[in-house]
């Protein structure tokens, strides 16, 4: 943060656009647009994929709470990612319906990246997810077709994984199913003639 300024508050998130979605990383401001179609139907296929056989225990173990685009408070930090799971041995129930935020940091998150908002999810919101002891974290490329899985290590994250296109693929915490990333991936437009 520049010398002088003053931190960012949740004034400055309330403030912001409608349609924009605003964080507070390290007391600034960061904020973004909503995401495109190809970010935004990757988040959703994600959910699906993991929401039934972990969040619902259909076909899975269960075991998790998973969120999409929860608010997290983390000390002065304020991240929203796209996905993220708490363990229910350490979140018995979630909070009631009518909070408007997470205080308990995640077990995993998911981050889909934007050309936008990349460099932010990796060099920023990565190293404050590894401080609150986040154990997992994946970074989802719709672009490029990429699944990237990390672990949290004492040092910093370890990239455990990289998986692309139509892959099927078990990757942690989430390995006791199968996932096929060709769900999470719209068709390029094409040229029209």
């Amino acid at each position: 943060m520049a010398k002088g300024k003053k931190p960012a508050t949740y004034e400055d998130i309330e403030a912001l656009p409608v349609g924009w979605v605003g964080e507070i990383l390290e007391d600034e401001l960061v904020a973004s647009p909503r995401p495109a179609v190809g970010h935004a139907h990757a988040s959703y296929g994600l959910s699906v994929e993991l929401g039934g056989p972990f969040a619902l225990g259909r076909g899975g173990p269960g075991g998790w709470w998973i969120l999409y685009e929860p608010e997290l408070h983390l000390g002065r930090d304020i991240l929203v990612p796209d996905l993220a799971g708490w363990r229910r041995e350490r979140l018995r129930r979630p909070p009631s319906p009518e909070e408007p935020f997470m205080t308990l940091a995640p077990d995993w998150v998911c981050e889909v990246l934007s050309p936008s908002t990349a460099t932010v999810d990796r060099t920023r919101k990565l190293p404050i997810y590894h401080r609150e002891g986040v154990v997992h974290a994946w970074l989802i490329d719709p672009l490029a077709r990429t699944l990237e899985v990390f672990r949290r290590e004492p040092s910093g994250w370890l990239l455990t994984a990289t998986h692309g296109g139509e892959d099927v693929l078990r990757a942690e915490p989430f390995d006791a199913v199968p996932l096929g990333l060709g769900a999470l991936w719209l068709d390029r437009a094409q040229p029209s003639r």
